[in-house]
């Protein structure tokens, strides 16, 4: 019988993308998502249990139905402006889905989680490229909330013999190769899919800032492709499952790219100039965000398929341009 794993989120970008990858390796995904950002058509892979993570009755009911074996967490809201404005919004949805969903999960007796953290647990870097003891600092409500969670998982391996993995990903880039998921924010925040809808609707491109000390002056991010990245939340299920004790790993290809080669990139994806329209900086950005990611590779065995961006780019076009 194959494993029965809970993604929550699973309606959404890289959750959909990890229920692809859990089926590929024989697994049935049970994906929870109340809808308010994910889609219903991106659950292709296993059954949706639509709900809200907060409402403890239907999370301990969707528990009791499917017996799952492990969870992948990443249901959130996930706007670092937003959480900005408006932070109440974020420790109601993010801090308390978490919570509850943990303790549904000690009650169930479900000892395995992997958790979709992020590079936001670090704040602006003190060195470059970041590995997984740079102190966490963050410096917005998102990334208060996902140190949050990552400090209640320590707190259950100790309480309650919660096994778990956090995955520290930098920037999420990317479609499914075949086309059959891929990004749909409304709105839409990521570098990558705005420059396309630029190309496609022959609008201008904002970059915010272009004075920073980077070689072009524009900011500099580590990007990954969403289907590495689901790719090693199955390594780390798999490592969990193999005994592997409660840890952390940083998911990035280790190089770096600025905004205008995204947008160079996106050129030669689309086949069409895109005009730039220059803005001032974005308070709370990092010139450089590069992740140090030999561990994920050395105790996971995970390497990146798709580590160029101008593969992330066209992957990104392919979706993007046939939704549009």
């Amino acid at each position: 019988m194959s494993a029965v794993v809970l993604v929550t989120g699973g309606a959404g970008y890289i959750g959909s993308h990890a229920c692809k990858a859990l089926a590929a390796c024989g697994m049935t995904p049970v994906s929870v998502d109340n809808l308010s950002r994910g889609h219903d058509w991106a659950v292709k892979w296993g059954p949706l249990e639509q709900g809200d993570l907060r409402d403890r009755a239907f999370l301990a009911e969707v528990f009791e139905r499917h017996r799952p074996d492990a969870v992948m967490h990443f249901a959130a809201f996930a706007y670092v402006g937003e959480s900005v404005e408006h932070p109440e919004l974020y420790r109601d949805n993010n801090i308390g889905g978490a919570d509850a969903l943990l303790d549904i999960m000690r009650d169930a007796g479900c000892k395995r989680l992997v958790f979709s953290s992020s590079c936001t647990v670090y704040g602006v870097p003190v060195t470059v490229p970041i590995t997984e003891s740079h102190p966490r600092r963050p410096v917005n409500p998102y990334g208060e909330g996902k140190y949050y969670v990552e400090q209640r998982l320590e707190e259950a391996a100790d309480a309650w013999g919660l096994g778990s993995v956090s995955l520290r990903y930098f920037n999420a880039a990317g479609s499914d190769p075949d086309g059959e998921i891929g990004e749909s924010h409304e709105p839409e925040t990521h570098a990558i899919p705005n420059a396309l809808i630029a190309a496609i609707e022959n609008l201008p491109f904002g970059i915010n800032g272009t004075d920073y000390p980077t070689p072009d002056g524009t900011c500099v991010r580590d990007y990954v492709h969403v289907s590495d990245l689901a790719n090693a939340h199955v390594l780390a299920l798999e490592y969990l499952q193999a005994g592997g004790e409660s840890t952390a790993f940083n998911l990035g290809t280790g190089e770096g790219s600025s905004v205008l080669d995204v947008v160079r990139a996106a050129e030669a994806a689309s086949g069409r100039r895109i005009e730039i329209a220059k803005r001032p900086r974005r308070a709370g950005d990092p010139p450089l965000l590069v992740a140090a990611a030999e561990r994920a590779r050395s105790q996971l065995g995970w390497q990146p398929r798709y580590p160029e961006l101008s593969v992330q780019v066209a992957h990104a076009w392919n979706w993007i341009s046939r939704q549009r």
